[in-house]
């Protein structure tokens, strides 16, 4: 993937995975490694929103969105260090670390530009916002276990697209597409091309495939029948929604910036995520 140079950080902010032990201590060092190189570090999240001009990422990619989540739509450069396998962001494995970051503050580090998506819920089709927030992977608006099957009216630049029926829809960004879009047999799109993966889950009728619209465009996704159906935000669960309620997404102003790891390319991480070749 082609990339900018990233900038010389002074301040770095390190976001560790919270429930993880190893992360808790590779911050540890992480931090007394910068430290001595005349890095200022931040480890207060409200703080790293705020000032750091490059965050670290210690975890997965659930911990990068987190990450993302904090820096608020700020054009900051994220390094993402994968504490497991390799990450489909978190580029870069843990005995790279110290490597990457002498890049990064040496300045011959890339990074490259992820599209977010913009959501916002209009109660009972209510011109006014009930929710407006962004997602980097995806949002899912889906039913409970033993709730009936959805309706969902989907239309694309206000043009209809379909009635779906189904256990619920995806729409991910070309990041996201990778992540639960996947599972729900949808495209693998090139995390740096331009466009939006509408995936049905479950769907009623097998003529409703998945779909990929240009990224300029605004859907809009309407619940048509009474039914146990709610939000997810990029795996975190939203509001519940109530018939007649519609969400509209559409391409968001800012971008994630996510540090590369120029060993590997997007095909080698496919390779290694998904073993192709091997079974």
């Amino acid at each position: 993937m082609e990339g900018h140079p990233c900038p010389i950080p002074r301040r770095v902010g390190i976001v560790a995975k919270h429930s993880s032990a190893d992360a808790a201590e590779t911050a540890l060092y992480v931090g007394q490694f910068l430290a001595n190189k005349g890095v200022e570090v931040l480890t207060d999240e409200a703080i790293i929103g705020r000032d750091a001009d490059l965050v670290v990422v210690l975890g997965g990619d659930g911990t990068l969105i987190h990450a993302a989540t904090l820096l608020d739509g700020r054009p900051v450069p994220i390094l993402g260090i994968n504490m497991g396998s390799l990450g489909f962001m978190t580029e870069t494995p843990q005995g790279d670390m110290y490597p990457a970051l002498d890049q990064v503050l040496e300045g011959k580090a890339l990074v490259t530009s992820r599209m977010k998506l913009r959501v916002h819920l209009h109660r009972g089709g209510r011109p006014e916002r009930a929710l407006d927030t962004e997602v980097l992977n995806d949002l899912v608006i889906s039913k409970s276990p033993f709730s009936r099957m959805l309706e969902l009216d989907t239309r694309c630049n206000g043009t209809p697209v379909n009635t779906l029926k189904a256990d619920g829809v995806i729409v991910a960004s070309p990041t996201g597409s990778t992540a639960y879009a996947l599972a729900a047999n949808g495209p693998i799109l090139y995390p740096t091309m331009r466009g939006v993966v509408l995936a049905p889950i479950c769907p009623h009728m097998l003529t409703q495939r998945p779909l990929v619209v240009p990224d300029d465009v605004t859907l809009d996704i309407v619940l048509m029948n009474d039914a146990e159906v709610f939000l997810t935000l990029d795996g975190r669960k939203g509001p519940a929604l109530d018939k007649g309620d519609r969400v509209q997404v559409k391409q968001s102003y800012n971008r994630v910036l996510l540090v590369q790891n120029q060993k590997v390319d997007f095909f080698g991480i496919l390779r290694a995520k998904l073993r192709w070749g091997e079974r």
